[in-house]
């Protein structure tokens, strides 16, 4: 059989992903964005000179620009290499990059079940057991007050009679049109109902006799409306760092495409903004990104091929349906932090929300539902303890998911005792534990970081490949890691066909993570360059001792390596990096 090689990296490092082609082709818009560390006033010097319009900073704080040009092609299959040339011999731009189309979908599913009408919300209301037990958060007195929530997606309808009392001017942009009314775009088929419907699920005003009420009924909402037009590092960029000192919580429920296929992350700018969020926002305690963790179970996708829903910086959100059981849209992954409920086949509920032109739908489903449900739990436990971290959160989120009735195979006991999986996480979020231990809740101490090589030298994959690391380098008054939040393995290598590759992780304490199952959609020969995967089924567990990573291909027998560019087979590369935790 012939044998691939690979360069194997664990790394607690993010990268940022390629740029997404549109039938292979990349589309570049006519602007830049741009690094002018000397500030404002030289950006707009900059950007007269060479004929372009300065349209301001992209990330608030931080010496990027927006530079555009009106009366160039608005979209071309070519960079354009005359301002490449004029800005590259700037010596004040240290960095600028040509914006270019990325390939965005919204986390909601083709197919709408038809259920009947449900007038009652049964995740909630004890319709089913458990439910997410948010009537016992309430009973406390919390009902997300003094909490402010944006969603992220096509627009918000704010003069729905539900939200409006809820609406929040300063937490709404539209970035698509460039104005602060983030209202949809209307046309017959409705096609801008998702923020609308996410945004309902939050934050729909109690007591009116109006579609249902939102988990945090009292919280603030607030949509950007980035969705509907063109998307690119810079307008993701703009959306995530939006009003940080405002807004305490961003809901999310698109990514890149869930076709079984794609791997793509956040680009520079993107990725930016969630470290600048998680670092400053909330006047340092840090933004919270809750993402919906996709929709791509149907073509055997792996939200850790997503770089969005598998970086250390967002909260993901996977779906139960009310039997407990995976839907059918359902990905299993790693970076599945906790579950809330959502909609499962025709004959099981879905999520009643707010709709378009006024209305209310019981038709809300798939992981768009899952994402907002949880958000609004989240800002019940931030009403509770406003001084809680985006780090403080998930560590709570973690020990509030139970397994409950959820059913999968691959419930298994981590290190620390804990009940984890692949499909569901830590288990199904429970409100009124949150808000519990969110009050008595200690702040955990400062982040640490820890990166260890494992090996950087060809390596034959053949039919099974395992590496093996003693990690001891983490101890050390300044580095040293008791326990463990988010675990990465950053890996580059090159295949014939990348979807047949199996990867796992087995840690110090014998937990197993599978990083990537096999995809069979994903034909590409491309391999994984620098990609980051991510697992957070070894938190709070002792990191010292012997980690395992084990390479199986799954597929044909005569799959192999493809030259790089370098000039050899299969290159790879590997090191292992534990993240600080409590």
């Amino acid at each position: 059989m012939s044998a691939a090689a690979a360069w194997l990296r664990l790394l607690l490092l993010l990268l940022a992903g390629a740029s997404c082609c549109w039938g292979g082709l990349r589309i570049y818009l006519s602007s830049w964005a741009v690094r002018v560390p000397a500030g404002a006033r030289e950006a707009e010097r900059l950007a007269r000179k060479h004929g372009l319009l300065c349209l301001g900073q992209i990330i608030e704080g931080e010496h990027y620009y927006h530079f555009k040009h009106r009366g160039m092609v608005q979209e071309s299959l070519n960079r354009h290499w005359g301002w490449h040339v004029h800005l590259k011999r700037e010596p004040k731009v240290h960095w600028f990059e040509q914006q270019t189309l990325k390939r965005r979908t919204k986390r909601t599913i083709a197919v709408v079940p038809t259920d009947p009408w449900f007038h009652k919300q049964w995740y909630m209301n004890n319709d089913v057991h458990p439910d997410l037990n948010i009537l016992t958060a309430w009973s406390k007195g919390y009902s997300g007050l003094g909490v402010v929530l944006s969603i992220l997606d096509d627009g918000l309808e704010r003069d729905h009679p539900d939200l409006s009392a809820n609406y929040d001017p300063l937490a709404s942009y539209d970035f698509n049109s460039n104005d602060p009314d983030p209202q949809p775009r209307y046309n017959v088929w409705d096609e801008n109902r998702h923020g609308t419907r996410c945004a309902g699920e939050v934050a729909a005003t109690a007591n009116n006799r109006l579609c249902g009420v939102g988990v945090a009924y009292n919280a603030k909402i607030g949509g950007v409306r980035m969705l509907d037009g063109p998307i690119t590092d810079l307008v993701e960029a703009q959306s995530l760092s939006f009003r940080p000192q405002h807004i305490h919580i961003y809901s999310a429920s698109w990514g890149p495409e869930d076709d079984g296929k794609t791997v793509e992350g956040p680009g520079m700018l993107a990725l930016e903004a969630f470290y600048k969020g998680t670092a400053s926002g909330r006047g340092g305690l840090g933004s919270l990104f809750v993402w919906a963790s996709g929709n791509g179970g149907i073509h055997s996708d792996n939200c850790n091929c997503d770089g969005y829903t598998n970086s250390i910086y967002t909260l993901s959100v996977g779906s139960a349906t009310e039997s407990g059981r995976v839907p059918w849209y359902s990905e299993a992954c790693a970076s599945t932090l906790t579950t809330t409920y959502s909609s499962g086949t025709k004959s099981e509920k879905q999520i009643v929300t707010t709709d378009l032109r006024h209305r209310c739908t019981d038709k809300h489903t798939g992981t768009s539902a899952s994402a907002p449900m949880a958000a609004g739990m989240i800002a019940l436990a931030l009403e509770a303890n406003p001084a809680l971290t985006w780090r403080d959160m998930q560590h709570l989120v973690v020990r509030a998911s139970k397994p409950a009735h959820l059913q999968a195979e691959d419930w298994a006991l981590n290190g620390v005792g804990r009940k984890v999986s692949h499909h569901y996480g830590y288990g199904l979020l429970d409100a009124g534990d949150l808000v519990d231990l969110a009050k008595k809740w200690t702040t955990t101490r400062p982040q640490r970081k820890c990166s260890v090589k494992v090996v950087y030298a060809p390596l034959e994959i053949g039919s099974k490949l395992t590496v093996s690391k003693k990690v001891s380098t983490c101890i050390g008054r300044t580095r040293y890691i008791r326990s463990l939040e988010h675990v990465q393995v950053r890996i580059s290598l090159s295949y014939s066909r990348r979807g047949d590759l199996a990867i796992s992780l087995t840690s110090p304490m014998g937990t197993k993570s599978t990083l990537v199952a096999i995809r069979p959609h994903d034909t590409s020969n491309q391999g994984y360059r620098d990609w980051s995967f991510m697992s957070t089924h070894f938190w709070d567990e002792d990191p010292q001792g012997t980690w395992t990573l084990f390479l199986e291909n799954k597929g044909d027998a005569y799959n192999t390596a493809l030259r790089n560019g370098r000039g050899h087979d299969g290159q790879a590369g590997s090191s292992l990096r534990c993240e600080r935790v409590r």
